[in-house]
């Protein structure tokens, strides 16, 4: 029933930025005591890798993928109705799909692969 579509992505070169957005549609999350959202990348041929995570029930508290920390960022707006994943200084390895996710717990769980829903992904193609 939950609906998670990102946004934002494309074709940049080496060294540029994009920034991706993401917002949920559908059921309410209600049920659970506490959320979080983040991101997961799929280059081709290789498994999905954690990005980034944000926390959403209430402090903002973000864990970040460790070879990535400084140079992408993430954050919600004020309203909680959308996240984005800044990207800065893209290299050519950053390219692939890039997965919005939802999942119950904080933003360490989503590191952790705790996800309960995926969106269908944005394509990011970084040429050198």
């Amino acid at each position: 029933q939950v609906q998670l579509v990102e946004s934002g992505g494309g074709l940049v070169q080496a060294g540029d930025s994009l920034r991706l957005s993401c917002t949920a549609s559908g059921r309410t999350f209600s049920s659970f005591s506490r959320y979080a959202m983040g991101w997961f990348r799929q280059a081709p041929g290789k498994d999905r890798e954690f990005v980034a995570s944000i926390n959403w029930s209430n402090w903002a508290s973000t864990t970040y993928a460790d070879s990535l920390k400084g140079r992408f960022t993430i954050s919600r707006d004020s309203a909680k109705t959308a996240m984005y994943l800044q990207m800065d200084s893209l290299k050519v390895d950053d390219t692939g799909v890039y997965y919005c996710v939802l999942g119950e717990g904080t933003s360490r769980d989503i590191r952790g692969g705790k996800i309960d829903y995926w969106g269908q992904g944005t394509q990011v193609t970084v040429s050198s």
